[in-house]
């Protein structure tokens, strides 16, 4: 666990420094603009590169060095955060300048992700599975807690250019606590050592003649779409709904946070739920229910413990089903088997953040102005004007996420998908 611990402590301050741009970066562009579409459309072109690198990625994880691999992420990052910085310094700095960024950003930022993730099975034994993958929750969760605070006091004082130069700081550290250990390597395979057709495509045939595998793949789809529309607009409704007071953003956000913390806490000392498929199921239901609660409510107290019960379940899906991936997948194809993963799971996202937008700015959001379309039916539920639209978008497509997650347990093959029988012949 040393090893896991010291790049767990490198990393955190690198998320952390990500968290606080990111933050920033989403006040800024809001207040240059006003609109939902600039935000979703950040990480549309965040996403897109991912998917275009993930045939190839699993191949570099299980041939080349994770560690360097990992040391490149945090490289390259740097260098889009200095260019943004300089373009900011100048006056140069434009929206589409975020596009840019965030495509180089989500590109190198899913290999390192990639190369961690295909390590964490050789850095722990599998009675730590759960609590690994959890204390990856415990960074998103703490970065979530701390980033709000810090950057609102530092957007105030210094604007995003102070903000982006204490992300160069958290960079370096990142890259000197990878520089300090050692992070194994699997046995190298024969099979692996050229690129080809049947390389690339590996982990589909691993996948197929695995329906329990496929079960959980083809939730996490579906699922990734829900939850790309919700979240892409998530900060516009919030920002709408309050006047454009950062502070309530941030105050939610804080509060998910700590929420996040906890729940992450909670299982890497319990290790998580015995049956997992219930953290990933149940825990997903919850979620998207409090997600419509979000939405609906117009006080700031509610708004705050919804987002604490939010973020205390946030953690539990994700780490369940990666303890799920890591307990059925054998190390040395796991860069190949997640990287097929990834790209079937994420396939979705960019659609969901692409339509977020312009759904929201094109549709909702005037058919929720006073005398709208939708106004008269749902106007005395969701209230109308600015962001009444968004908290009806997402909250129908939060309800959709609901009732995937709920109906999962009908699916056998989802249901079992920790008996080792469902995949038997394989």
């Amino acid at each position: 666990m040393r090893t896991f611990l010291i790049i767990w402590i490198g990393q955190f301050a690198s998320l952390l420094g990500s968290e606080l741009t990111n933050f920033a970066i989403t006040l800024w562009a809001w207040e240059m603009t006003g609109q939902a579409t600039p935000l979703s459309l950040i990480m549309v072109f965040t996403q897109i590169p991912k998917l275009l690198v993930s045939p190839f990625a699993g191949f570099w994880v299980d041939r080349y060095s994770r560690k360097h691999l990992m040391l490149l992420g945090d490289w390259v990052a740097g260098l889009s955060t200095i260019a943004l910085l300089m373009l900011l310094l100048t006056d140069h700095l434009q929206v589409w300048h975020l596009y840019i960024s965030g495509a180089i950003n989500g590109l190198f930022g899913y290999i390192q992700g990639l190369a961690y993730s295909a390590s964490l099975t050789l850095m722990v034994t599998e009675e730590h599975y759960a609590r690994a993958t959890a204390l990856g929750s415990v960074q998103m969760s703490g970065s979530y807690v701390l980033a709000p605070a810090l950057a609102g006091a530092l957007y105030a004082a210094t604007g995003l250019t102070g903000v982006l130069s204490v992300d160069l700081a958290t960079f370096a550290m990142a890259m000197t606590s990878l520089a300090l250990v050692k992070i194994p390597q699997p046995p190298e395979q024969p099979t692996a050592q050229q690129m080809s057709w049947s390389t690339l495509t590996f982990g589909l045939q691993y996948l197929w003649v695995r329906p329990s595998l496929m079960a959980l793949l083809s939730f996490w789809m579906v699922n990734s779409l829900i939850g790309s529309t919700i979240f892409a607009i998530l900060p516009a409704m919030v920002l709408a709904r309050s006047n454009n007071n950062p502070l309530i953003w941030g105050t939610l956000l804080a509060f998910f946070g700590m929420g996040g913390l906890l729940g992450g806490l909670t299982i890497s000392i319990s290790g998580g739920p015995k049956r997992r498929i219930h953290g990933v199921l149940l825990a997903s239901a919850l979620w998207k229910f409090g997600i419509i609660v979000l939405a609906l409510t117009q006080q700031t107290v509610t708004k705050i413990g919804t987002a604490l019960v939010c973020g205390f379940c946030s953690p539990f899906p994700e780490s369940a089903s990666q303890a799920i991936w890591m307990s059925k997948v054998e190390p040395e194809v796991q860069g190949r088997v997640f990287a097929t993963q990834f790209f079937l799971t994420q396939l979705s996202s960019p659609i969901g953040y692409a339509i977020a937008g312009p759904l929201a700015d094109q549709f909702f959001e005037p058919a929720m102005q006073p005398g709208g379309a939708l106004a008269g039916f749902f106007g005395p539920i969701f209230g109308t004007g600015l962001g009444a639209g968004m908290a009806l978008q997402i909250s129908i497509f939060s309800t959709c996420g609901m009732l995937l997650a709920v109906g999962g347990y009908s699916v056998r093959q989802l249901r079992s998908v920790e008996v080792p029988s469902m995949d038997q012949n394989c």
